[in-house]
């Protein structure tokens, strides 16, 4: 995946297309470390189905990126750093991986939206994502559990 485009850049970009964004601080956010990864949840979004996406803290910090906060405005970008959405985030929780609920699970939807499978799917995604950084993947790692809503869907741009 290529490293997340500058915030001002795309409120430029989409500006010069007369798309004006809600209120609220704004942030650049990506779903996923693949193409493949990155279509499917997007298109889970889409669907209406997922409603949340969880961060390895440790990769944020590593990475310098914003933590997402309850009100931020995120331009939420395809593989290839273009504009597909913008999205509210309504909650924004620090947690220990092993203590996220069945019932947030179900807010991501992914799999069959149980806690099983957002277990064994994050598990993977976290592990892949501590290699990266040098950490090791332990059953407390913190991680950042954001609920959000979609309030723009942007026509014409990505998949």
């Amino acid at each position: 995946m290529l490293p997340l485009p500058e915030t001002d850049v795309l409120i430029a970009q989409l500006k010069a297309r007369g798309i004006s964004l809600p209120s609220g601080p704004v942030h650049v956010d990506g779903y996923g470390d693949s193409e493949e990864l990155s279509s499917e949840l997007l298109a889970l979004i889409r669907s209406g189905r997922k409603r949340a996406g969880t961060g390895l803290l440790w990769a944020y910090q590593h990475d310098g990126q914003h933590i997402a906060r309850t009100g931020d405005i995120e331009i939420v970008v395809d593989h290839l750093n273009v504009p597909v959405m913008v999205t509210r985030v309504v909650s924004s929780e620090r947690i220990a991986f092993n203590q996220v609920t069945a019932e947030y699970a179900a807010l991501e939807g992914e799999g069959d939206g149980s806690l099983a499978y957002w277990r064994n799917a994050h598990w993977n995604f976290f592990g892949r994502e501590c290699q990266r950084i040098g950490r090791e993947p332990t059953e407390t790692m913190p991680v950042i559990c954001t609920v959000f809503q979609v309030v723009l869907e942007l026509v014409g741009t990505g998949q």
